[in-house]
Parts: structure tokens; sequence; C-alpha cells
């Protein structure tokens, strides 16, 4: 494969994956060991039957979600159905990076899953911001 080539290939799931882990090692702590235990996946769009229940149309209007109940709500009264999920979407990501066009890749991700994050922690404004420096 070329150089020219390389350069016009899509950034993969896997690319997009490992953009999740190094934001989510680069976390300060006590964020960082909790956020481990989210389960992050990655897909190119969100599933049919999440745009269905979020009334969603188009699929790149949604580039991250997060699954489950937030910190500042759970009991230990709660039934565990699974673990905490933070859903990253490749493509819609993508198409924002590309849009906004003055970030780099690993920023978009790190925001998106901060943000996500953020539903997981309860965090205010004041407490994204100050882990994502460009939250606004």
């Amino acid at each position: 494969m070329t150089h020219a080539t390389a350069a016009t290939i899509a950034p993969d799931l896997a690319l997009i994956e490992q953009l999740a882990h190094e934001a989510v090692i680069a976390l300060p702590e006590p964020w960082r060991a909790a956020a481990t235990r989210v389960l992050v996946r990655i897909e190119d769009f969100a599933p049919a039957d999440i745009l269905s229940a979020m009334q969603i149309d188009d699929p790149f209007e949604l580039t991250g979600l997060y699954e489950g109940i937030p910190l500042t709500e759970k009991s230990v009264m709660d039934q565990p159905t699974g673990p905490d999920v933070i859903w990253l979407f490749r493509r819609p990501i993508l198409d924002e990076w590309l849009d906004r066009g003055d970030v780099s890749l690993g920023e978009m991700v790190t925001h998106v899953l901060v943000h996500e994050l953020a539903h997981h922690f309860g965090w205010s404004d004041a407490e994204i911001a100050a882990v994502d420096p460009w939250w606004e």
C-alpha cells in the first residue's frame, strides 16, 4: 500500500477504540480507575433500535451514548443487568471531526467519550470542563 493510499483510508473501528482507551488512561484520578469499569463499544453507527428509541432519524446525529445508571443514582439495592456501556459511533464522530477541521481525531474522540462519562459520573458542566478543556 502506498502512502497516498494509506492517507485516503478512513480511520477504522480499531483506531477509534485505541483513541478511546488513550482518553481513559489520560483521565485524572479518581476518574481514571472508575472509567476503566465502564465498557466502551465502538460501532460505525448506533443500532436501529437505539435510534428508534431516541427518535433520531439521521444516524449521523448521534456520536456517542451512555447506557447505564449514573453513579449518582445507583443504589446497593439495584440489581445489575450488565455493565454500564459507552457507545462511540465512528462514522458520526468522523463526520463531526471533518466538519470542525480544527481538532485532532484524538481530541474529538476524547470529547465524545468525556461527554458520555459525564452522564455516568453525574458531572456538572464545570467538572466536565476540568477534564475536557474545550467543553463549553
